[in-house]
C-alpha cells in the first residue's frame, strides 16, 4: 500500500527556519519525481519544489533562495527545508510522488498520483 506521511512541521517565527519531511512506503519513491506542495488558508494548494529521480530540482520562483529541497535515498525520505520563513509561508504542506517529472507542469498538482496528508507550518509576524 502506497502512502506518504509527512512531519516535522510546527509554529515558528518569521526569519527562523525549519525543516519538514516526508517518509513514503509501498513503493520506490527514488524512482518517482517527488514534490513539496504548500495550501495556504482560503487557497489553492500550489507547487513549491519538486525533486526529479536524477536529483534534478526545480522550485516556484516564490520561493527560490529560501527552500530547499531534497531526498535521502538510503531512507527514500524527501525533506524541504525552509529557511528566513514569512508569514506567507503558513499552511499545511503536502509531499506528493508522480511516476515522472515534465518540463513545464512538475508544479501542478494534477500530474502527481500519491499524497500525504500534510504537515501545518504556522509562521507569526
Amino acid at each position: 500500500q502506497v502512502q506518504l506521511l509527512e512531519f516535522g512541521g510546527g509554529s515558528v517565527q518569521a526569519e527562523g527556519s525549519l525543516r519538514v519531511s516526508c517518509a513514503p512506503s509501498g513503493f520506490t519513491s527514488g524512482r518517482y519525481c517527488m514534490g513539496w506542495f504548500r495550501q495556504a488558508p482560503g487557497k489553492e494548494r500550489e507547487g513549491v519544489a519538486v525533486i526529479d529521480s536524477d536529483g534534478t530540482t526545480t522550485y516556484d520562483d516564490s520561493v527560490k533562495g529560501r527552500f530547499t529541497i531534497s531526498r535521502d535515498s538510503a531512507k527514500s525520505t524527501l525533506y524541504l527545508q525552509i529557511d528566513s520563513l514569512k508569514p506567507d509561508a503558513t499552511g499545511m504542506y503536502h509531499c506528493a510522488a508522480a511516476r515522472a517529472c515534465y518540463i513545464g507542469t512538475m508544479l501542478r498538482q494534477a500530474q502527481y498520483t500519491y499524497w500525504g496528508p500534510g504537515t501545518q507550518i504556522t509562521v507569526s509576524p
